[in-house]
């Protein structure tokens, strides 16, 4: 599949809806990831969330570590991780309210269609926006089939994180599994705020990983498989 033919499919979650549906499997990334060395993924247990509960915690620690813009206005607030209602096509009534971020594809479908590689996946699987290659024409944001980017339209007003730069206007961003912490050793900030401990963060390739053991023991599911883009963030309980 072609730039052109990928972004006619759009993306299917919109205003913080989303659809899971057949779709035609995409392959225009060539070989799969090596499975050897790092392989960072993140595995959420809906069933430990509090999000019905109105819980924004990871929500609030992504924003302030990563100094993701907030205006208090919807039209050019940043949303990394946010709280979205997926719904079944195929299952009428049948939906759930999960948190949704980058899912870091093996087959970035949003690197494919960036027309000067400002965006990329790391050796270690982590997918980011080169912010000084970056010329803002968003198609990107149109490839996502998560609608996971965002495009930061205004200077952001706030920067908490004084260690960490501010976000540069007039580019596009997502979620990094917050890689200047994980390069550190630590994990994402989304991962150490949540009290229920239900997001998971590892090495994918790693088989005695304490990730690759809970994707062992549990039923788990990915957004939108059917691409084949390869998403490394798991759900149990989807």
């Amino acid at each position: 599949m072609d730039r052109r033919e990928f972004l006619k499919t759009g993306a299917a979650i919109s205003a913080g809806t989303a659809c899971i549906c057949g779709l035609p499997v995409m392959s225009a990334f060539g070989q799969e990831t090596e499975e050897s060395g790092t392989k960072w993924g993140m595995v959420i247990d809906l069933k430990k969330c509090a999000r019905e509960q109105g819980c924004t915690d990871c929500m609030d620690a992504c924003r302030k570590e990563n100094n993701v813009a907030y205006h208090n206005d919807p039209r050019w607030d940043i949303y990394w991780i946010r709280k979205v209602t997926i719904k079944n096509k195929q299952v009428p009534g049948l939906e759930k309210t999960v948190p949704l971020l980058c899912n870091h594809c093996d087959k970035p479908p949003c690197a494919l269609v960036c027309p000067v590689q400002a965006t990329y996946k790391r050796a270690d699987g982590i997918v980011i926006v080169d912010h000084h290659r970056c010329i803002g024409c968003r198609y990107c944001m149109v490839a996502c089939p998560y609608n996971a980017r965002f495009f930061n339209y205004k200077e952001n007003p706030d920067w908490p994180n004084r260690e960490y730069p501010k976000r540069s206007h007039g580019v596009a961003e997502s979620c990094t599994f917050c890689t200047h912490l994980v390069d550190g050793g630590e994990l994402p900030a989304c991962v150490q705020a949540c009290p229920q401990k239900a997001l998971q963060f590892g090495n994918l390739n790693d088989k005695d990983s304490d990730i690759i053991n809970v994707i062992r023991k549990n039923p788990v599911k990915r957004l939108r498989e059917g691409l084949g883009t390869e998403p490394k963030v798991y759900y149990i309980g989807l």
